[in-house]
């Protein structure tokens, strides 16, 4: 199985209309391209919260295919959507593991 990790920070400004939209309208869409079986979504604890909080989101799929096809084929755009939304007030890295 693959985890495709994704940590984003937030300011405080867009945090509960960045939380409502990964809810309702991002986090669907990615599970509704049929490359994630399932995600789970989770505050971290233990951080200087004073310029917002910060989320991780980690999408499970099948197969590394079904990943690399998904950040081929519809990751530039959904990232997009995110930078025209939010601009500058977020920062997210992603990461990628295999679980053994």
């Amino acid at each position: 199985m693959i985890i495709y990790n994704v940590t984003t920070k937030v300011t405080p400004e867009i945090h509960a209309r960045w939380l409502q939209w990964m809810r309702e309208e991002h986090i669907p869409t990615i599970i509704g391209t049929g490359f994630f079986h399932d995600y789970r979504m989770c505050r971290l604890l233990d951080q200087d919260d004073s310029d917002g909080p910060t989320y991780t989101v980690q999408y499970f799929a099948d197969t590394l295919e079904n990943y690399n096809t998904y950040i081929q084929e519809h990751a530039p755009r959904l990232r997009q959507q995110a930078f025209e939304l939010f601009g500058d007030q977020f920062v997210a890295f992603r990461t990628v593991m295999q679980v053994v």
